[in-house]
């Protein structure tokens, strides 16, 4: 495979470029690897009894690993899972971080080291192929 290869359409995976395949499994791996060990070890290692909504945060997370998972056979199938990714992470930063940043309250709150973590949403972004998504989920086409 040359690498103008890596940036042509391709009918192996539905018109989207294998760059967008390779960096979204990118994104899935560490979303299984980074993610799944700090979640499952967190669920595994707590004792005594779960908060709802701590359970529920918990538990959400757990379930993008699971799906992060699936999403490194399944690149294209999964892509709801990323895109899911992608709004509330931008939607957290827009809520939380931006009005904490505006005021010079951001370094140094304790929103400072997730705002971070967050901010690489920026990877999901630039991995995803915006032009399926559109043609697939907002046009109702099955081929872009």
């Amino acid at each position: 495979m040359n690498l103008a290869s890596w940036f042509a359409k391709s009918d192996r995976y539905d018109g989207i470029r294998p760059i967008n395949i390779y960096a979204m499994r990118v994104i899935y791996c560490l979303m299984v690897f980074v993610l799944g060990a700090e979640v499952w070890g967190y669920i595994f290692s707590y004792t005594g009894r779960w908060g709802e909504n701590d359970a529920v945060a918990w538990s959400v997370w757990a379930a993008f690993s699971v799906l992060a998972l699936v999403g490194i056979f399944r690149t294209v199938e999964m892509i709801p899972v990323l895109l899911l990714e992608i709004v509330y992470k931008v939607l957290w930063l827009i809520l939380v971080v931006y009005p904490l940043w505006r005021s010079n309250e951001l370094v140094g709150s304790g929103v400072e080291e997730t705002a971070f973590a967050f901010g690489l949403v920026i990877l999901p972004i630039l991995a995803m192929p915006w032009g399926y998504v559109f043609n697939r989920y907002v046009m109702g086409r099955s081929r872009s």
